[in-house]
């Protein structure tokens, strides 16, 4: 099973101003998120809201992620949802419809709290989609879903035939590096914390990763890994320390889904307003925010659109 080497994007979605899906900027998303070095897509996950988004909506957003994307271009549904049912649904969906993987998190209602659980909710879904690598996407903070990855990989080795690994969005690099190590290597380990991405990288080798903030610096971020790559220490460290002073800015404006969202709005990007029940950002809070941004130099280094 192929294995991703480099960094997908994990996008929000656009909404008009009364809160409807609104498909019309994904092309153009598309486009400048691969100009920016980003390698795909993993679209309808916490950052696009994707519990907030009724079955039918998700499907529209997949349908025109996949139409659009450009060639190479790797789309990956997140079918995640408290109706297992509907994450049949959503699963059975993106491999009609030509996506190139998908992947689910825990359910945040009910918490799962043992493994052999969680292993049944995974495997009915990816055995809806068997030609579609599936990951698993460990974010216990949303979910509450505080398991050990290692003993999911286990659990998982020979059971379900297309799990693909896990993106792993948690800060126990320790137990993330265990994982990359098991099976020599065996699963795909996406690493899910953008401020974190060199230390995974000292580690041993984290070959793809899933972020939220490459949404406006994917160069940055893509610039770590090309840093690392090439031995230049030095750059990799300043773009990764840079990296966590523009999360540091985003933690005052209620993190990457809010803040973030905005800041493509600065961009020059507007993707709209966040679905009730997120609380807005007020003009008042979108200046101070670009005002913070400008002093740590964002702009010249942000996205280009």
């Amino acid at each position: 099973m192929e294995k991703i080497v480099g960094l997908i994007d994990a996008p929000f979605t656009p909404f008009y101003a009364n809160g409807d899906v609104n498909l019309e900027p994904i092309e153009a998303y598309a486009k400048m998120l691969q100009k920016n070095g980003l390698k795909g897509v993993f679209i309808n996950g916490s950052s696009g809201e994707g519990y907030m988004l009724t079955t039918e909506e998700r499907m529209q957003l997949a349908e025109r992620w996949v139409s659009v994307a450009p060639e190479g271009f790797k789309v990956i549904v997140h079918v995640g949802s408290c109706c297992l049912r509907e994450s049949v649904r959503l699963a059975e969906h993106a491999q009609k419809i030509g996506a190139w993987g998908i992947g689910s998190m825990a359910p945040p209602f009910p918490k799962i709290g043992r493994i052999e659980e969680l292993v049944e909710y995974c495997e009915t879904i990816a055995n809806a989609a068997p030609e579609l690598p599936f990951y698993y996407y460990h974010i216990p903070a949303f979910n509450g879903a505080f398991l050990p990855m290692v003993d999911l990989l286990k659990a998982v080795d020979g059971r379900i035939k297309n799990f693909a690994g896990i993106k792993y969005t948690y800060e126990a690099l320790y137990e993330y590096n265990q994982c990359r190590l098991y099976g020599g290597g065996k699963f795909d380990m996406l690493h899910g914390q953008d401020e974190t991405i060199l230390p995974s990288l000292a580690q041993g080798g984290a070959r793809g990763g899933i972020g939220g903030t490459t949404n406006y610096n994917g160069r940055e971020l893509v610039g770590i890994i090309d840093a690392w790559n090439r031995g230049d220490i030095e750059t990799a460290r300043e773009k990764q320390n840079f990296s966590q002073e523009v999360i540091n800015v985003i933690c005052h404006f209620r993190g990457n889904i809010v803040g973030g969202k905005r800041i493509m709005k600065l961009l020059g990007f507007d993707l709209g307003p966040n679905r009730v029940p997120f609380r807005n950002m007020t003009d008042e809070e979108e200046a101070q925010m670009k005002k913070e941004l400008e002093e740590i130099g964002f702009f010249e280094r942000a996205n280009q659109f």
